[in-house]
């Protein structure tokens, strides 16, 4: 490789680490104990109690949950049904409009063995709701998610400008070696390098599926107009069908279900709301087993009669926004590999913050 173009990639990594390092040591930092955030969780706080009912008692009707829901918040309509994984209790989110702002919505958690509330898991406080946010998005909504990312854009091309220019900074020393007999400064470069280069395909991995998550507000926004918008199109032109005029939801997964044998219901979206249309239970089926239940399926079905409109696989970008999720936080391998992750984690804090020192110290004189 030439010298020239040497200098150019090596220009390339030193800036466009300057000017994402301190967000991603953030992020590294916050990172860490959002690897083990139900563990932390649970250590913390078990959740509120349910009733104890006789074992083997069934979980009543899903429309049965609806019901007591709006009974709660009368004048409200229900908008979406999600289920607890680790519980029985579904969630039942009502508001006055299809589409309300967050403030003006109701989520209330249901025991499905009884049909009466119990209280709710706050996932909004805490230190871990905090450490989340800060991780997500930085308090800031959308704008700090998309800043984020172009940070973690940044971080990949300084990763692959760090790889390029490795191998000539290296031409003259073992791979992996430590000039121990050198100045601190140097030393910390080559741990610095070393580190970095063994981490590489790491980092590149969370990095790149941490941008693919600041994407997914945009990404379900194109999910709608394209995708949604094509399966309900048969409906455009139709008033919406009013709560009064819909039929049964247990009716409604019955049928999904039926459409893709093997599957669960993840979530329920009801007619009106952004995730399905105005005539239209969606329902969300994932798989029924570790290596598919990231995977989401939406079945279309006619709140009026019931009937299977659409079933469509999710299209490829939302696949990579499923699947970037857990692996972002090395969450599908159990505890072996969250440890992995950990450890990974904290060499890349040490890799970033000696760049810092590196980037601090250029101008004194050796230690």
């Amino acid at each position: 490789m030439r010298t020239g173009t040497v200098r150019t990639w090596l220009a390339i990594h030193k800036w466009t680490s300057l000017v994402c390092t301190l967000f991603l040591l953030m992020l590294c930092l916050t990172g860490l104990p959002l690897i083990f955030h139900d563990e932390i969780e649970a250590a913390i706080d078990d959740g509120p109690a349910l009733a104890v009912v006789p074992s083997g008692t069934p979980p009543l009707p899903l429309d049965a949950f609806v019901r007591t829901a709006t009974a709660m918040y009368p004048g409200e309509r229900p908008l979406f049904m999600s289920f607890d994984v680790d519980r029985p209790v579904v969630n039942v989110t009502t508001g006055k409009t299809p589409q309300p702002a967050r403030g003006d919505l109701h989520i209330t958690a249901i025991d499905r063995r009884t049909a009466r509330p119990v209280e709710a898991l706050d996932e909004d406080r805490g230190v871990m709701a905090f450490i989340l946010r800060l991780h997500v998005d930085m308090f800031a909504g959308l704008p700090g998610k998309l800043f984020l990312g172009l940070m973690g854009f940044l971080f990949c091309i300084s990763i692959v400008s760090g790889i390029v220019v490795y191998a000539p900074f290296m031409r003259k020393l073992a791979f992996g070696e430590i000039r121990t007999a050198r100045t601190r400064r140097v030393r910390w470069l080559d741990l610095h390098n070393l580190l970095g280069i063994a981490t590489a395909m790491w980092v590149g991995v969370v990095g790149l599926t941490g941008v693919i998550n600041t994407l997914s507000e945009t990404l379900v926004a194109i999910w709608r107009t394209d995708q949604l918008a094509a399966l309900t199109r048969p409906y455009d032109g139709q008033p919406a069908l009013p709560p009064a005029a819909w039929g049964s939801l247990d009716a409604a997964v019955r049928t999904a279900r039926a459409a893709a044998p093997g599957t669960d219901p993840q979530f329920v979206a009801f007619p009106g709301t952004r995730f399905s249309s105005e005539h239209h239970y969606a329902v969300w089926l994932k798989g029924a087993t570790p290596a598919t239940q990231r995977l989401l399926t939406p079945a279309l079905i006619d709140a009026r009669t019931g009937e299977l409109t659409a079933m469509r696989s999710m299209p490829w970008y939302m696949l990579a926004l499923r699947l970037s999720q857990p692996l972002h936080f090395g969450d599908y391998g159990g505890m072996p590999m969250k440890i992995i992750w950990a450890l990974l984690d904290i060499v890349a804090i040490v890799v970033l913050g000696s760049g810092i020192y590196l980037w601090l110290g250029r101008r004194r004189s050796p230690a």
